[in-house]
């Protein structure tokens, strides 16, 4: 029976904002988080919305420095001059703007190796940027837009900083990667076996497509568990987080590429119970700043749940990560593999 409440409890703290939070059975707030004094951040759409509550939290911690990824230097200057009119000037020009489409995945590698080249330290990577509930669209690369964004761009980006962060973790730092999942994974289709690009390209509708990626962000953390974390590398962990249901321009403005009518019931009926993006990253923080764990999927403020069955899959997790292996591969070979990219150095193995 206390289980069964326990679960009520954690699925109203998990998904709503303000008081409902601490309904949850594992507590955590942006207050808990770590003194981060010295540390070295990246953080993927570190500019708006979850990702901003997680650059702005970070700085007022005391962070050394944060290399924001994004596609807007609009949106940067705005959340820079927003940063120093509360936290100050100074922890503003801790920030530095790198431009960049993670689904453009030769300026992701790109944008990496001038990190490598400017830090010698790494301690938080936070893989925050994504497509959200929105229609089914190819890359150039002629890959589905939500995975190639929200997952196989994320991979890259990991992957060639993921030498910084091993050295990082042998000075006796922990280091720390999230991946901004959700609870929207259900919507996965069951039949999902990542085994070619054929069904990776496989029209799934919105919520499909969405749901789909951020499975794959809860594989990637349970994947990178066995293959960095316990093989070798105990100090550099990764999670996969859900932020709940947070009012931001996917929830807001972005909801209505797909539903142009129907999307007005999340865009504004749901606004009064959405957190805002403070609550958002809460989940997010705790991964990023505070966990001893490895692996796990992490829900609001700071608890670890199961995921659906695909999520708990480790098998599928290998296809997943051997298919987006090969589409990196053949996708990128002129660009990068030809130029001497060490992949197979890295987390494909």
């Amino acid at each position: 029976m206390q289980s069964a409440i326990d679960t009520i409890k954690n699925t109203i703290g998990e998904n709503f904002g303000g008081a409902a939070q601490k309904l949850s059975t594992h507590q955590f707030s942006l207050d808990d988080v770590p003194d981060l004094t010295g540390k070295v951040a990246v953080v993927t759409g570190g500019s708006e919305g979850i990702g901003y509550g997680c650059t702005h939290t970070m700085l007022k911690h005391n962070i050394a420095k944060i290399y924001i990824l994004s596609v807007s230097e609009e949106v940067v200057k705005g959340a820079k001059n927003a940063i120093a009119e509360d936290l100050g000037q100074e922890a503003a020009n801790k920030t530095q703007w790198l431009q960049c489409d993670v689904s453009d995945w030769t300026r992701v590698k790109d944008m990496a190796e001038q990190i490598k080249k400017e830090s010698n330290r790494l301690d938080i990577l936070i893989n925050n940027a994504a497509r959200g509930i929105m229609t089914y669209q190819l890359t150039d690369y002629g890959v589905d837009r939500h995975m190639a964004l929200n997952h196989m761009g994320h991979v890259i980006l990991t992957s060639h900083l993921l030498p910084l962060m091993k050295r990082t973790a042998e000075q006796g730092n922990v280091v720390r990667i999230s991946n901004q999942a959700s609870n929207a994974h259900q919507a996965t289709p069951s039949d999902t076996k990542f085994e070619n690009l054929e069904e990776l390209n496989r029209d799934l509708g919105p919520n499909g497509q969405y749901g789909r990626s951020k499975l794959a962000g809860i594989l990637y953390a349970r994947y990178f568990n066995r293959h960095v974390t316990q093989a070798g590398h105990p100090n550099v962990l990764m999670n996969a987080t859900h932020p709940g249901f947070v009012s931001t321009k996917m929830s807001k403005d972005d909801i209505h590429e797909p539903y142009p009518l129907g999307g007005y019931a999340m865009s504004v009926g749901f606004e009064p119970f959405k957190k805002d993006q403070w609550d958002g990253a809460v989940s997010t923080m705790f991964a990023a700043t505070a966990t001893d764990k490895s692996g796990q999927y992490i829900c609001p403020p700071a608890v670890p749940e199961s995921g659906n069955e695909l999520a708990q899959d480790d098998k599928l997790a290998d296809r997943l990560m051997q298919l987006t292996r090969q589409v990196v591969m053949e996708k990128t070979k002129r660009q990068s593999a030809d130029q001497g990219c060490p992949f197979d150095d890295l987390v494909f193995h």
